[in-house]
């Protein structure tokens, strides 16, 4: 099958090496490979034969901004990939997306999610929750030399090499047509997951559980946790840690 792959960052770059490794034809398309979402320069090359194409691009920003990005970049895809005669368009978005509008991005991938529904290619969507390796990089947002900040929201978090598993799965599957979520196997609160995670580093200090700090300050309940049907994966975030 001839895939092609929107994005070349953490889960874009394992997912063509695992499509490729499985037998599969695959073009990474990127801004470093001459493709521009932004613009459509390039896209039509990219996707020329192309059966399935999978988005797993980020918007440079995570404000406001980001529903220009994706309401511009989803048309142009969506326009290229009809022009291409692509039969299923893949997307990866977030678990509970829909629940937090209070953030910018995740409203923006709400509008991504809707515009890939509303267009004219049979689609699947899969929701995955916070990857284990954006772990150490959320604590980093709230941290100082005395002590990481942390609110109590309930997490799933999920390895990448996960995510890129089920990606591979749906992008050589029958489109869905419809949302698959998936997460990891242990559900933690996120200040909990900073002391694990501070233990496995041998760093002394300690996490205060502050509801105001951080991004995640704006989730309400356990909305970024899994609910039923979801499938789970089977890496343990300890595990991942000693690894």
């Amino acid at each position: 099958m001839k895939i092609t792959v929107i994005g070349t960052g953490l889960i874009g770059s394992q997912l063509a090496a695992e499509l490729e490794s499985q037998g599969h034809d695959v073009r990474a398309a990127s801004l470093s490979s001459g493709v521009d979402l932004l613009t459509g320069a390039g896209l039509d090359e990219a996707l020329a034969g192309a059966h399935t194409v999978v988005n797993v691009t980020n918007s440079p920003t995570f404000d406001d901004r980001s529903l220009d990005f994706f309401r511009t970049t989803v048309g142009n895809l969506l326009a290229a990939g009809e022009r291409a005669g692509v039969r299923h368009q893949v997307v990866l978005s977030i678990v509970g997306v829909d629940q937090v509008p209070e953030l910018d991005y995740y409203r923006a991938k709400v509008l991504q999610e809707e515009l890939l529904r509303g267009g004219p290619t049979p689609y699947s969507i899969v929701r995955a929750t916070q990857f284990f390796e954006f772990v150490e990089p959320t604590m980093s947002w709230t941290s100082d030399d005395t002590a990481v900040r942390l609110p109590a929201t309930p997490v799933q978090p999920i390895a990448s090499a996960d995510v890129v598993d089920v990606l591979a799965e749906v992008a050589t599957g029958s489109p869905l047509d419809g949302v698959l979520n998936i997460a990891g196997p242990e559900r933690f609160t996120l200040d909990e997951l900073g002391r694990i995670t501070l233990a496995a580093r041998e760093d002394e200090r300690p996490v205060v559980t502050d509801d105001q700090a951080g991004l995640f300050a704006a989730v309400h309940g356990d909305v970024l946790t899994p609910g039923p049907g979801a499938r789970l994966a089977p890496s343990r975030y300890r595990d991942w840690l000693k690894r």
